[in-house]
């Protein structure tokens, strides 16, 4: 580990506590608390250990004093003086060893999966109460929440599969289809029957009569002119000219 090579007279002044105002106690505990830091290089570890018997040891320094000799802050050596030992040492546990997992394991995964497979219809209490009876872990809902979201089991995540409906679920064929079906089946085998729809035949529409020629309408330039009396025609001369 690395040590640290400042003398004691150093270590107070870069903390700002001034060695005359200190007391024959006062200053022994702190030259037995610089000498407690020297091997280990003034590490985390060591600092919060040492924090916590200078805030219980009545030696008389201000909490300011100390924060600014062992590098912590104002607040976070007020919070800790509320501590106990056993509180300190879990603390720089969790430190040490880093986040767990929380309550809610990895391997509760598969035993809430099969409960919301047994029961779609269950509530998120339903599922806390599940995880109380039988893993003895109580938690909240945001948890539980947070939980199901990773592992794919919140109401989102999952999917339902509908049952695929089988021959006796069809609807019955109409009695026209039925008739179709049974032709059909005689040349067919039942692997390869094919449904035939048929539509009844139409009549074709018969022919209507001509209706007679005056019952069209005459040329309208046949109407203008008056019919041509009988009798020899000219070359080049057409029927109706001589009475205009």
């Amino acid at each position: 580990m690395a040590t640290d090579t400042r003398t004691f007279a150093a270590w107070l002044q870069d903390s700002a506590v001034a060695e005359a105002t200190l007391t024959a106690p006062q200053r022994a505990v702190l030259e037995a608390a610089f000498r407690f830091l020297q091997p280990g290089g003034h590490d985390y570890f060591s600092r919060r250990l040492l924090s916590h018997f200078l805030l219980h040891a009545q030696t008389g320094l201000k909490v300011a004093q100390l924060a600014r000799l062992l590098g912590f802050s104002r607040s976070a050596a007020s919070a800790q003086q509320g501590l106990s030992a056993k509180a300190v040492v879990q603390v720089a546990h969790h430190r040490l060893v880093g986040p767990s997992h929380g309550k809610l394991l990895p391997r509760f995964a598969g035993p809430v999966a099969q409960f919301l497979g047994e029961h779609p219809q269950a509530t998120r209490w339903d599922v806390l109460d599940f995880i109380r009876r039988t893993r003895g872990v109580s938690v909240s809902r945001m948890a539980l929440h947070r939980f199901l979201k990773k592992y794919g089991l919140d109401q989102a995540s999952r999917v339902v599969a509908l049952p695929t409906p089988g021959p006796a679920d069809a609807a019955p064929p109409a009695a026209g289809e039925q008739s179709a079906d049974r032709c059909a089946g005689e040349a067919h085998s039942p692997a390869e029957s094919v449904l035939v729809v048929g539509t009844a035949a139409t009549p074709p529409t018969p022919a209507l009569p001509r209706p007679p020629q005056d019952f069209f309408c005459p040329h309208p330039v046949c109407r203008r002119l008056p019919a041509a009396a009988p009798g020899p025609r000219l070359a080049g001369h057409r029927p109706g000219l001589l009475h205009r």
